[in-house]
């Protein structure tokens, strides 16, 4: 699709904030002549990078993102740098749901996974820091994939909280996420053979942070997963589920102050207030607190890796985002789904899951074992049939 055309099929969603051309002729690869949005923290050769922010692009140049040189390596070409939530972080961008352009597509990925929801590409590129692949997806009714902490290289990459970014993707469905996964992923082996996994379910006040809505419609995708064959076993996990929060906030917010120190005394003045609370936040936090929460993460990732071995469980099941996407475009939505997954590294899928009341997507999340990427979408390919009914 020509730059020009697909600015204006991206008039009202607003997913983009530069378009480019095709290639007069693709490069063979597994992504041969496939087209990508690359969220604007990413950078690429050519083309500039804003962060969502009103800093100079100038300020904010360096060498292409690896994930990119890999893109294109396989055939793929950049169709344009896809809308951010400044820095990646909370305050949101212009984009819209595809689906209702009253409400919000989530954040911070918000561009990436509208422009795969409004068909514009078939492929994009976002990140994750706490929620930010996982629940646009779910509200934009889309698949969204967050690896393993540390799987695919972020280098070229705006950071937020390096302790947490990773980079991610977005397609129209499981098998296109995961031979885009096999391009951009370190160390990618095809499992040679799989048994359908055992589902667990984290009971306790974790998954109570959903809305009543979202849970009912998830025990009805429990129900649906169990007549699909698939044995799903309840866990009680996370009891400390608001410690856990506490934790990787202040790891969050201590790391995001230290991200942005190359740029925040001269352009300071620049950033949107909700990114200034988050580095005020930050910015009180002591180096004993967050060597403190480094130390109760590790004993997190254990745990929530016993828990998993102990019930035999091989793949989480959980909503995607509390609820639909709000009708809002000043908030990006809550995270809060996703945070203990991210803060423990695990790789993460959301499948689209039926609608809301209101006929806006709803999603589930399937969340896998460290490393085990390859065998967690093999076994979303059967989820999400399953979840289709």
């Amino acid at each position: 699709m020509k730059a020009v055309e697909l600015a204006e099929r991206d008039a009202e969603i607003r997913a983009f904030v530069t378009y480019a051309d095709p290639p007069s002729q693709a490069a063979a690869g597994p992504l041969s002549g496939v087209a990508v949005g690359v969220k604007d923290i990413v950078r690429v050769d050519g083309m500039p990078t804003g962060g969502g922010s009103a800093l100079p692009p100038e300020a904010l140049a360096g060498p292409q993102a690896t994930v990119v040189s890999r893109l294109l390596a396989a055939g793929a070409y950049v169709a344009g740098k896809t809308v951010t939530a400044e820095f990646a972080i909370l305050a949101p961008g212009p984009t819209r749901n595809p689906h209702n352009l009253a409400h919000t597509p989530g954040g911070s990925s918000s561009g990436s996974a509208a422009a795969v929801a409004a068909g514009l590409v078939p492929l994009a590129v976002g990140t994750q820091t706490v929620g930010s692949m996982i629940r646009p997806a779910a509200y934009c009714g889309v698949v969204g994939f967050k690896p393993t902490f540390g799987r695919i290289p972020v280098d070229g990459v705006i950071p937020n909280a390096p302790s947490f970014d990773t980079l991610g993707l977005y397609a129209a469905d499981v098998a296109a996420v995961a031979v885009a996964a096999g391009v951009v992923c370190d160390g990618w082996t095809e499992p040679e053979s799989l048994t359908p996994p055992v589902l667990g379910v984290p009971d306790g006040p974790y998954l109570e942070q959903a809305s009543a809505e979202a849970r009912d419609a998830f025990e009805g995708q429990v129900r649906g997963l169990r007549a699909a064959g698939y044995e799903v076993r309840r866990v009680s996990v996370m009891a400390d589920f608001e410690e856990v929060r506490r934790q990787l906030f202040t790891m969050n917010r201590y790391e995001a102050v230290r991200s942005h120190a190359p740029w925040f005394e001269e352009y300071g003045h620049l950033y949107r207030e909700e990114t200034l609370a988050v580095l005020r936040e930050g910015s009180g936090i002591s180096d004993a607190a967050y060597e403190a929460a480094r130390a109760d993460r590790e004993r997190f990732r254990e745990r929530i890796a016993g828990a998993a071995r102990e019930a035999g469980v091989d793949v989480w099941v959980t909503p995607a985002a509390p609820g639909p996407a709000p009708a809002s475009l000043a908030t990006t939505g809550s995270s809060v789904m996703s945070l203990p997954w991210s803060h423990a590294g695990l790789p993460s899928v959301s499948l689209p899951a039926g609608r809301a009341g209101n006929g806006l997507p709803l999603g589930v999340q399937c969340v896998g074992a460290a490393g085990r990427d390859e065998g967690l979408l093999v076994w979303a390919g059967g989820l999400a049939g399953a979840l289709r009914g």
